[in-house]
């Protein structure tokens, strides 16, 4: 507050000297008027410097009241803030008491609480040191206890402790060994059962989730032709024309009495197509002779190898296998014309390939890797009529050149069982290939084979001693057994169906899975007359 006022003076104090300078420099313009002007503007002078004295007068006096109305308001401003900051400090202080007096509270608490455990601590010591004394004095008891008991059975048994301990030990041994094995044997029942299930389900969701449709297509060609007459221009004079296609083509055409059919034969499914195709242009050409033959061939090998290329790169990206090789293509495009059993081997690939990546997923396992296995487990069969081997082998060692990953190949090479699996695709890939061969439709076989092998089931159950009949129904996949009821009961019944089936499994080739149904009547019939 004292310092406010001293401001407030030294304010005030610089306005007086304010005032008295003007009023100096006021009397010095006058003199100086009155000097310039000389007498005659004496009195002028004068009342202008009367003026000008009153005027400053007047100014100072205004200057004087608004320096000390300033001076006042900043001085009750200053005061306000000041008041203000002290009260917020007053404040500060007493929440700074608050907290320090609940801190002294917590404190005191926390202090009372660690000496009362601090005395349960005390008591408990004092109770497990009593415990502590009372257990070494039982177990110097105890111990005595059983040595003399021990020297008593020594005495009684008439053995010595190591006898003794060999024997507990040999018994121990025969009782562990017993309950591990018996344990082993519940823990591979149980995980043979799970695994057996759970193989089941996967095997189940992977058909599932690729419902491809099976057709099978046919291994000859055939060329229509529109008449008679034209199968004496394929033959052309003393048969030029036809000998000059089968060099060209490398096929058999064979030409019989059957209307309106010319037949084209060969080893070679590419062959054979080219054959087809080239043979159907020059009948729609009409023009047939050697030298027509030999450009129409050339022209259909090179549109039919664009093609097969067109089908490689169609097929890479409908499974959606990056990074393959492009020398893969060619290959890939060959095996849509390659077959086995009838079932198109290039659409087989495609579907295992999916099956085996709807498998792999199942199992945690990389699916893009198994589809890739899939697509190119039978790439072999492409080159199995040019290079000596079976197909696995040939397969990998194709993929083993164009830098496939190990998984690949051993999944090529092991699909069928020639060489050990080393990785977990090699049998989903098996699998799968196993399940796209065996469904319904996928592959057919000749009328006789067909015939022969319901024969081969029928006679296989009316082997077995007590079979009445047996019939094999749903295209070879079920046989029907009927029993005598008076010569074999419900157990025997079981284990007739179960060698019925053993046997089918070791002496019979079939796709997929043949059930056996065996069917026990028991008719009783009365009349009431």
């Amino acid at each position: 507050m004292q310092y406010l006022n001293i401001l407030a003076a030294i304010d005030a104090l610089s306005i007086g000297i304010g005032v008295i300078a003007g009023l100096v420099v006021g009397i010095v313009v006058f003199w100086g008027i009155q000097t310039a002007l000389g007498k005659s503007r004496v009195q002028e002078a004068q009342q202008q410097a009367r003026n000008i004295i009153h005027d400053a007068q007047i100014q100072a006096e205004n200057t004087n009241k608004t320096a000390q109305l300033e001076a006042k308001a900043d001085a009750i401003k200053r005061r306000e803030e000041f008041e203000k900051e002290t009260a917020s400090i007053r404040n500060e202080l007493r929440e700074m008491e608050r907290h320090l007096t609940k801190r002294e509270d917590m404190v005191d608490r926390k202090w009372e609480n660690i000496t009362s455990k601090e005395r349960t601590l005390e008591k408990r010591e004092k109770k497990i040191s009593e415990k502590e004394r009372e257990l070494t004095n039982k177990d110097e008891q105890l111990t005595n206890t059983l040595a003399e008991q021990r020297a008593q059975l020594l005495r009684i048994a008439g053995i010595s402790i190591d006898e003794a301990k060999e024997m507990l030990l040999s018994r121990l041994d025969d009782e562990i060994t017993h309950k591990a094995s018996a344990l082993i044997e519940r823990t591979v029942n149980k995980a043979r059962e799970e695994a057996d299930i759970r193989s089941r389900e996967i095997t189940l969701n992977a058909i599932q989730r690729y419902a491809a449709e099976h057709t099978c297509d046919n291994t000859v060609s055939t060329v229509d032709i529109p008449n008679d007459d034209m199968k004496g221009r394929v033959i052309g004079r003393e048969g030029r024309n036809i000998r000059s296609f089968e060099k060209a083509t490398g096929v058999d055409v064979i030409i019989d009495d059957t209307p309106g059919v010319v037949v084209v034969s060969a080893f070679d499914p590419v062959r054979r197509e080219v054959a087809r195709i080239s043979l159907e242009k020059l009948i729609q050409d009409g023009r047939i002779h050697p030298a027509r033959i030999e450009e129409i061939v050339q022209e259909t090998s090179k549109e039919l190898d664009e093609k097969i290329i067109e089908i490689g790169k169609n097929v890479t990206l409908e499974t959606n296998v990056n990074g393959l090789n492009s020398k893969f293509l060619p290959y890939l495009g060959r095996l849509n014309y390659r077959t086995s059993y009838g079932q198109n081997v290039l659409r087989h690939s495609v579907e295992v390939a999916f099956l085996g990546q709807a498998m792999a997923e199942e199992l945690g396992l990389d699916g893009n890797l198994a589809r890739r296995c899939g697509l190119l487990h039978d790439i072999g069969k492409a080159l199995d009529h040019e290079v000596e081997g079976g197909h696995p082998e040939i397969g990998a060692d194709l993929a083993r050149k164009l830098n496939e990953p190990k998984e690949v190949l051993n999944a090529i090479a092991a699909h069928h069982g020639d060489v050990p699996a080393i990785s977990p695709y090699t049998p989903l890939i098996a699998a799968a290939d196993a399940m796209s061969a065996s469904r319904p439709g996928a592959r057919r076989e000749t009328l006789e084979r067909y015939i022969k092998r319901l024969e081969n089931l029928e006679a296989i159950a009316t082997g077995f001693k007590g079979i009445k009949q047996a019939y094999a129904i749903q295209a070879g996949r079920e046989v029907r057994v009927i029993v005598d009821p008076e010569t074999i009961d419900d157990q025997s019944a079981w284990k007739i169906a179960h060698d019925i089936a053993k046997k089918v499994e070791e002496e019979l080739t079939y796709p997929g899975e043949v059930k056996v149904t065996l069917l026990r009547e028991v008719r009783c019939v009365e009349y009431a007359r």
